[in-house]
């Protein structure tokens, strides 16, 4: 059962304490509270009265509490701009991804976010929508506060309906700290145009670049891969952090380096190595599901290792259940044929990363 379609449960009499271990907060306003079970997964959610101040709500509740109605399972506030709601409920979120599903492709950055929400949410992810469940627009992003300067791991993927409901989501005080450097990834065009608007009303810095979203339908369909002699398959682990910054064209910094060493504890990779165990040729994989910074040593190139990576990885994914895709240059007209002759298509228009400002970015 939804947890949106949950009825208000009977206060206790004389509105006194819920069994099980509940802990204070302070509310304000008529509506009522959402107060969920500590039991993760369960929809029997509790609606219960504003007293004067103190209210009784369970650990797993939402950490602010606000004063305008909402559906049960989310948590957030109202402005002028626009309405936030964080989604929290597991129920909610898994009919989250229902919906994303079937609006693939446009859809795969947050698609794959809410993935990785639903099954553990390694990365410390959270899904902020305008409403719910008919959502104009939805935003995924990471969880608490990041350091002004690191635009790597501040990094939001967005799905809009209705590019209106998009704007005022972003224009939402508490939807994005606009004093930092992050980055928003989109695969529509609005995405970019939203971004100018609220910038140039701001008067704030933006830097965007562009890349073809390649995605592939069916890895299983993919040639068998080829390996030579001596060459194994494993993975990389934290201690190829430094490897891996000094030759990802976007890292070089204590930042990216941070970024890097997280994904390598987090999500899966995959490397081939030599009769030595040294890498060859890798692909990560990041937050959003996406195959990020794919790469072979230079003296080994041409030699099919990436051909080989592409495919075990999207192999990998398709039996974890994610879909197949990344972000390619424009420009690296190499990698796109590779893709292509693998089988991945590509997606119209473009895939836009938008840095907003850049200044603030650790050099």
């Amino acid at each position: 059962m939804d947890p949106a379609q949950c009825p208000p449960a009977e206060p206790p009499p004389g509105q006194g304490a819920l069994a099980g271990p509940w802990r204070l907060v302070e509310a304000q306003g008529p509506a009522g509270v959402t107060v969920c079970p500590i039991e993760p997964g369960t929809c029997r959610c509790h609606r219960v009265p504003h007293r004067a101040r103190d209210l009784l709500v369970s650990p797993c509740a939402p950490r602010s509490v606000t004063s305008i109605p909402r559906p049960i399972g989310t948590h957030g506030h109202r402005t002028a701009a626009g309405t936030m709601l964080i989604l929290t409920c597991p129920a909610q979120l898994q009919r989250l991804e229902g919906a994303l599903r079937r609006s693939l492709p446009l859809t795969l950055p947050v698609y794959g976010a809410v993935m990785n929400i639903n099954r553990g949410n390694p990365a410390g992810l959270e899904v902020v929508v305008d409403a719910w469940p008919e959502f104009g627009a939805v935003l995924a992003r990471r969880r608490g506060e990041v350091p002004v300067d690191d635009c790597y791991r501040n990094t939001s993927a967005v799905f809009y309906r209705d590019v209106g409901a998009y704007r005022a989501l972003l224009e939402t005080p508490g939807c994005l700290r606009w004093d930092s450097a992050f980055h928003i990834i989109g695969l529509q065009d609005g995405v970019t145009a939203v971004s100018e608007a609220i910038a140039g009303a701001k008067g704030i810095e933006l830097d965007i670049s562009h890349y073809y979203t390649y995605r592939h339908p069916n890895p299983s369909t993919m040639p068998e891969p080829r390996l030579d002699p001596g060459v194994r398959v494993g993975s990389l682990t934290p201690a190829h952090v430094d490897l891996l910054n000094k030759t990802w064209p976007y890292g070089g910094n204590a930042r990216s380096r941070q970024y890097l060493e997280e994904l390598l504890r987090l999500f899966p990779n995959l490397c081939l190595r030599d009769g030595a165990g040294q890498p060859l040729s890798w692909a990560l994989t990041d937050p959003f599901g996406a195959g990020t910074h794919g790469y072979t040593l230079p003296a080994h190139r041409r030699s099919g290792y990436m051909w080989t990576v592409l495919v075990l990885a999207a192999r990998r994914a398709q039996a974890r259940g994610f879909p197949t895709f990344g972000f390619t240059a424009t420009g690296n007209r190499p990698m796109q044929r590779l893709q292509e002759e693998l089988g991945h298509q590509r997606l119209p228009g473009l895939c836009c990363y938008i840095l907003h400002n850049p200044g603030l970015k650790q050099a």
